[in-house]
């Protein structure tokens, strides 16, 4: 049975595809995961990814991909998996998520699969109430492929989920485990906002007891804010299970009341505010 707090990219007998039972989407995710050798660029410090490390997505066989995709969505939408795997009150297909175990850009096939995975959501008759989905740090957007993945997500009527932890050079360190400064986030938020409809998703914590300051939340909010970025909405979530990564005993979680003040201050600067504690 899917829970909210088990997000396991496993499926018996499939390599690329897995469900889960997802927070911000409201219902049960088709993962495609394009990282099955659990590699990633960045290492943020809450990942649940066991094993993680650092690299890129391995050759994609985009025939196998396809036929596990057409297979699962069978069983979904033709079959009665959702009535014995999903909770009664959430056996609604909600999206499916370029997400999984790394960066899903840095896959070569990434554009490739999107192609793919748009193909099977309108054979199924699943748009527009079933979403296409990208979840990514937005790091390898100086890439002509990368681009041309995400404008082809633009135009099947898909989104992106961006992730921005933080606004300043030493906390995205901290936080995601890359140098990165926050005005080349900013440039690639802004480019992919131009692409494909998009919305940041941050995680927010605690670190070493402490909540985001008030200069950290405004310097976030300046990334959001930079380079006249379009964001359709953020959604601010937790660490609802436990992270596997160097360093994350230094994190907890914050009481609803700080999520309450961060959404507040978001909101007095025009955005749209979700939160999942």
């Amino acid at each position: 049975m899917l829970t909210a707090s088990d997000h396991s990219r496993v499926l018996e007998g499939f390599a690329y595809v897995y469900p889960v039972l997802s927070r911000r989407a409201g219902g049960v995710s088709v993962g495609i995961n394009l990282n099955p050798n659990n590699a990633c660029n960045w290492q943020c410090v809450y990942c649940q990814v066991p094993g993680l490390i650092r690299g890129k997505a391995p050759k994609i066989d985009l025939g196998k991909l396809e036929s596990e995709l057409r297979a699962f969505l069978m069983a979904l939408c033709r079959g009665d998996w959702l009535r014995h795997h999903a909770p009664e009150g959430v056996r609604t297909l909600r999206d499916i998520a370029f997400s999984g175990n790394g960066e899903p850009t840095s896959a070569k096939e990434f554009a490739d699969a999107v192609t793919l995975a748009a193909r099977l959501r309108d054979e199924f008759e699943l748009a527009p109430a079933v979403a296409l989905r990208l979840i990514t740090n937005g790091s390898l957007l100086g890439q002509e492929r990368v681009r041309e993945g995400i404008r082809r997500l633009g135009q099947a009527g898909g989104e992106v989920w961006f992730k921005v932890d933080a606004g300043r050079a030493d906390a995205i360190e901290r936080i995601n485990g890359v140098r990165l400064s926050p005005e080349t986030l900013a440039r690639n938020l802004k480019t992919c906002a131009s692409l494909c409809p998009t919305k940041v998703q941050t995680c927010v914590f605690r670190w070493d007891g402490l909540p985001p300051s008030a200069p950290e939340i405004d310097d976030w909010l300046n990334v959001l804010a930079g380079e006249g970025a379009a964001i359709r909405e953020v959604l601010l979530y937790g660490v609802a299970r436990p992270p596997r990564q160097a360093g994350s005993a230094r994190i907890s979680p914050l009481s609803a009341e700080e999520f309450d003040g961060i959404a507040e201050k978001a909101k007095e600067k025009g955005l749209t505010v979700r939160v999942s504690p």
